[in-house]
């Protein structure tokens, strides 16, 4: 289905051609005078030199060509040459039924793409033995949304977790167990069994495991000594170690996924730095035989600068001097692995912003080295930090790094006791059901907080504004998702039926504004995705919510005594559900039928 800017375009550039004017004049948008009309267009004044014409006569012009066409209601020329344009409502009428005939399959007119995309995600990026932070935020709540955009749009998506489990940190973690279990059989060379199917250790004593080690790395030379060995020895085939280092990924993905989960995201791959290790040799060597890479200061490295660049661009590091491999090392094999299995058209990193100069090294790399296809995107999406109300990183009370499990319990916590203290006399929702909500409110509290911001932005993370039930906010959109469930339940209840109801002509302003609102729907979504901004889903859906509640408050739907007029009402309001509830899923988040 055309998106209703292109459509009004069309006939815009059918009418400048038709007067023998440049089409190229014709853009038309959305007005930014929602007082006068509800679109314009301004290139008769770009036009008027070129024309040799007045730009009011131009517009003048357009204006009788295009007065009597079906699609618009009013085509007005104003001085000194604007063209002020309002569609007529039967033509926006018949635009709203064809996008309730994309329902059924939860498109509502939003074609799929023409040439589908393979296009891999990595937006993930936690530490293994840690626990999910406030600062892992961002990355899966971005990453995920634009993942669902582009599968919604028929792409192919495939995310990746992209864990780091290798390196010293897996040292540092065998070396302190050794010293606290000594015992355990993986520390013994010697023994030729099974090794215990259990893990010696939790989740909680893993993640106290690993700071206490890394401290001590730091204060002791040669604990961290012992720590370089054992990550040797890991990476080498010891056998005890491999055991123990199987245990620590299976302990801590099966905590991640469940915290992920939690925040409603999922990865197709849960691949780590540990998957591309195989792929770096031959990786190396290719860079060494084409060329490319060459010993400077004792270090393997690649020239990346280019002669465009305006500040200076480093070599991209391949290789330590004493041979050792780093983080350019393992993204770039990561990138060959991803090639090789996959073979993308797009490979997409959400990552901290202030990453940015680091993937450009990667990026400009692996293309001069051949590791992707010259026609193969990369694509950095650098987000900003998440601050509290001192404009710093947001911290716990105490100053420390929040877990990411504490946020999303404390905003559960404030919601339960928000719908508890709301509850009246004649309603019954249970206490599971009030905890249940109370999760899928707290979720789009924390998801819509995030996402209305640009991706790129610093924002504040303001907890009390977040879980407001007015304003901007997540519990807002969805407060008013139930409203409409709500009223079309009673329209049931009631002894209609919803089934083959359709939209109508719009009978006042309020109800033509929430129709406008609508048509805008595929054209949101399409460059949203375009340019990886969720944050344009967000603005859409506050602005239709907005729509749909200034018309609920001015027309008596359910009152209604015009059963026509109010069966198009219910239609209407069952339209803006499906819109809304297929905007929040692009999001990652969902409604209740009650609040």
């Amino acid at each position: 289905m055309k998106k209703l800017l292109d459509q009004i375009t069309q006939t815009m550039e059918a009418a400048f051609d038709e007067l023998g004017f440049d089409k190229s004049y014709a853009r038309v948008t959305v007005s930014n005078r929602p007082d006068l009309c509800e679109f314009q267009c301004n290139g008769a004044m770009a036009l008027a030199k070129q024309a040799k014409k007045a730009p009011i006569d131009i517009a003048e012009q357009i204006a009788a060509v295009l007065s009597g066409n079906a699609l618009f209601e009013e085509v007005q020329a104003v001085k000194p040459g604007f063209l002020n344009l309002k569609l007529a409502r039967t033509y926006l009428a018949d635009y709203l039924k064809e996008m309730e005939k994309g329902a059924a399959n939860g498109h509502y007119g939003c074609e799929r793409v023409a040439k589908p995309q393979t296009i891999m995600i990595d937006y993930g990026g936690p530490n293994v033995a840690k626990p999910l932070h406030v600062g892992h935020l961002r990355s899966a709540v971005i990453g995920e949304s634009i993942k669902r955009m582009g599968i919604f749009l028929g792409n192919t998506m495939i995310g990746d977790v992209h864990i780091g489990d290798w390196g010293l940190q897996m040292g540092l973690i065998i070396t302190e167990l050794r010293e606290r279990k000594p015992d355990l059989p993986y520390f013994n060379n010697a023994f030729v069994g099974e090794y215990p199917k259990e893990a010696p250790f939790t989740i909680s004593e893993l993640e106290e495991i690993y700071p206490t080690a890394s401290k001590k790395s730091k204060e002791d030379e040669r604990y961290k000594e012992r720590a370089m060995q054992a990550t040797y020895e890991l990476q080498h085939g010891n056998r005890g170690y491999q055991a123990l280092w199987h245990h620590i990924l299976k302990v801590s993905v099966t905590d991640l996924k469940k915290n992920y989960r939690r925040l409603n995201v999922s990865f197709e791959l849960w691949k780590g730095e540990s998957d591309a290790q195989p792929y770096i040799p031959e990786m190396v060597r290719r860079m060494k035989d084409g060329g490319y890479a060459y010993i400077s200061e004792g270090a393997l490295v690649v020239d990346v600068k280019e002669e465009t660049d305006t500040k200076e661009i480093p070599p991209c590091m391949i290789l330590k001097s004493d041979g050792a491999s780093l983080y350019n090392t393992t993204d770039l094999a990561t990138i060959v692995q991803r090639m090789t299995s996959y073979n993308p058209n797009e490979i997409i990193y959400v990552v901290d912003k202030r990453q940015e100069l680091y993937f450009t090294q990667v990026f400009r790399c692996a293309k001069k080295t051949g590791i992707v296809n010259d026609d193969t995107k990369l694509y950095f999406l650098g987000f900003g930090t998440m601050n509290g109300k001192d404009g710093k990183p947001f911290k716990t009370r105490e100053g420390g790094v929040m877990r990411l499990e504490t946020l999303l319990t404390d905003i559960e916590d404030k919601m339960y006791g928000k719908i508890v203290s709301n509850q009246s006399e004649n309603q019954t929702m249970t206490d599971d059901e009030a905890h249940t909500i109370a999760a899928q409110i707290a979720l789009s509290a924390i998801k819509y907080g995030d996402l209305s911001n640009q991706a790129s932005k610093d924002y504040i993370f303001d907890i009390d504004r977040f879980t407001s039930f007015e304003g901007n906010t997540g519990p807002y959109i969805l407060y008013t998702i139930v409203r409409i469930k709500s009223i079309l339940n009673k329209y049931v209840q009631a002894g209609h039926s919803r089934v083959g109801l359709s939209v109508g002509e719009a009978h006042s302003e309020s109800e033509k504004a929430l129709q406008l609102e609508l048509a805008k729907f595929n054209g949101v979504i399409e460059s949203a995705f375009a340019e990886m901004a969720p944050h344009r889903v967000c603005a859409y859906i506050y602005d239709l919510a907005n729509a749909l509640n200034h018309f609920y408050h001015e027309t008596k739907i359910l009152a209604e005594p015009d059963e026509t007029l109010q069966q198009s009402y219910i239609a209407l309001l069952d339209l803006t559900r499906g819109v809304l509830e297929t905007c929040i899923d692009v999001l990652g988040f969902s409604a209740p039928d009650k609040m």
